[in-house]
């Protein structure tokens, strides 16, 4: 099964920390990263700019709302995407527990809709057919 967890952090308390503390704090997260590859539990992932960095769209009387920053109004804003493979809910709360990133702030674990992600990839195939 695939599971994607989104990883928060409270920007402001990384800011206060000093380059070295952030360094080694980032370096544990990769370190832990590789063995998730190494152990067949990786499937991808993307780390994010800021939340400052960020643009919410949203429909406003059937118009697209375009807003800066982040849609929640929270300390803690996602930080990073991690796509998971794991056998099941609990070996994916297990595994996500030893990741160092839960210094930073929470991970939300979510299954992917695996049949959704069908249905786009049949239609890709179908796309790159008919361009071919």
């Amino acid at each position: 099964m695939k599971f994607v967890c989104l990883g928060y952090a409270d920007e402001s308390k990384l800011e206060k920390m000093s380059k070295e503390e952030l360094s080694a704090l980032v370096e544990e997260c990769l370190s832990y990263d590789d063995e998730l590859r190494r152990n067949g539990h990786f499937a991808g992932g993307e780390a994010l700019k800021s939340a400052k960095d960020a643009v919410t769209l949203r429909m406003r009387g059937g118009k697209v709302d375009v807003t800066d920053g982040p849609f929640a109004e929270t300390k803690e804003q996602i930080g990073g995407i991690l796509l998971l493979e794991a056998k099941d809910l609990n070996q994916a709360i297990a595994i996500m527990s030893k990741h160092p990133g839960v210094k930073f702030g929470p991970f939300e674990i979510r299954p992917a809709d695996e049949e959704f992600m069908k249905m786009i990839e049949a239609r890709i195939q179908k796309t790159a057919v008919k361009q071919g």
